[in-house]
């Protein structure tokens, strides 16, 4: 059940007061970070499914908070912009369900990877990868610089170079599919950066822990075939790739890992 305070009063107390500082200043800092502050605790509480009863109103917020009802009512603005808070006349701000949220928003992808592991999310996640990623590397065959193609390079050595214990693997996996999507050569591809790099943070990881290290193999095939300017090979690489992954996934949740 969803409820209308988050913890106790102590922790309450304690959250506000670390809301309403600057601890590097010790005085309040500008409202706009005060209001990113309450937008970020109320979205995990609404996400982790930590409120009882009805959502707070804007003086309760302000007062729980210690904060103005000019940034309390800015914070309900952005998370009702995510689709997890709606205004309802004779009724006031509620929480809306999950199927009208904003998945596709960075914060909210966040919050959601943020509650316990769930191989369902990142079953989803990962099919909304092939609706992405498969094109972006045949248009980045296609469109792709010399210097594009170059910064994909230079994600597979750091991935290699992180496989003998240079860098972090993980940063190196998600520049690689980062850059992919800069290849692409298309502005609406770039929209997916902050989307695909939060929720490849908890992919990539899983994978890692499951089925060991990164296939260097198949991140090699895709950046030969966009080297090569082969479209088709460049989707059917990455495809294979994320397919792959799906196996991984299937496996793990028949052998219901994650699940102790």
């Amino acid at each position: 059940m969803f409820g209308g305070a988050i913890g106790d009063a102590a922790g309450g107390a304690r959250m506000s007061e670390a809301l309403a500082r600057d601890p590097r200043r010790g005085r309040r800092p500008a409202s706009r970070n005060l209001t990113h502050e309450l937008r970020e605790t109320l979205g995990q509480a609404i996400v982790g499914e930590r409120f009882e009863g009805p959502f707070p109103t804007e003086f309760e917020l302000a007062k729980q908070h210690g904060l103005s009802r000019s940034v309390t009512r800015e914070a309900v603005k952005m998370l009702t912009a995510k689709g997890l808070l709606s205004a309802r006349r004779r009724v006031g701000t509620v929480i809306e369900p999950r199927e009208r949220w904003n998945l596709l928003d960075p914060d909210v992808l966040r919050w959601l990877l943020q509650r316990e592991f769930s191989l369902e999310l990142l079953k989803h996640f990962t099919e909304l990868r092939l609706a992405i990623e498969p094109t972006a590397a045949r248009l980045a065959a296609i469109n792709g610089s010399d210097a594009a193609i170059a910064r994909i390079a230079e994600g597979l050595e750091t991935m290699a170079a992180a496989e003998n214990g240079v860098g972090s693997a993980l940063d190196a996996d998600i520049d690689f599919h980062i850059a992919i999507l800069g290849a692409a050569g298309n502005p609406f591809y770039l929209q997916f950066e902050e989307l695909i790099r939060t929720a490849l943070s908890r992919s990539i990881a899983f994978t890692n822990r499951y089925g060991g290290t990164a296939n260097l193999k198949e991140h090699g095939d895709v950046l030969r075939a966009i080297a090569a300017h082969d479209a088709d090979a460049a989707d059917r690489a990455m495809r294979l790739l994320i397919d792959n992954v799906l196996a991984l996934i299937g496996r793990a949740s028949a052998e219901g890992f994650g699940t102790e």
